[in-house]
């Protein structure tokens, strides 16, 4: 999807299921649940998805959002210069830096519904909160690594 900010996109999803009748409950699904991606055709395609809820007899729509907050991207920013080797590249420092341009939008968006003991899922995300989340399981990655640097004698 080539939008900056999902603010918009959230908007018109709440009237969209509200035109339609249905209920929303502000919640999100973890990936542990078992669940079914609903693969878009195009950007309006979660549409599609809410006809589909509509359809199953969904009683409710699940609707989850991330807002990208100062504080998340002060913590990334620290957490990448923590772990930074002297020497080493300040691409991701820099990648880090830039989210500040994108403090208060919404950058992740999930709608879901169950049915049949399963849940099926429809996500959209902007690249910059791709970018945010790559950059915070990279520097969680390298916080579990240990180094052994004792001397064998």
């Amino acid at each position: 999807m080539g939008f900056d900010d999902l603010t918009a996109v959230k908007d018109d999803m709440i009237a969209f299921i509200a035109g339609h009748g249905m209920r929303r409950m502000k919640s999100f699904v973890p990936e542990d649940v078992p669940t079914v991606l609903f693969e878009e055709d195009d950007v309006d395609g979660w549409k599609d998805f809410v006809e589909h809820a509509k359809a199953a007899n969904a009683p409710f729509i699940t609707m989850s959002d991330v807002i990208l907050e100062p504080e998340d991207v002060s913590t990334l920013i620290a957490q990448v210069r923590d772990q930074a080797y002297p020497d080493g590249d300040s691409g991701e420092l820099e990648e880090a830096q830039s989210l500040m341009g994108h403090v208060g939008k919404t950058g992740y968006l999930q709608l879901g519904f169950a049915q049949g003991g399963v849940i099926f899922l429809y996500e959209t995300a902007t690249e910059w909160y791709d970018l945010f989340q790559e950059l915070m399981e990279s520097v969680s990655e390298l916080g579990h690594i240990i180094v052994d640097d004792r001397d064998e004698e």
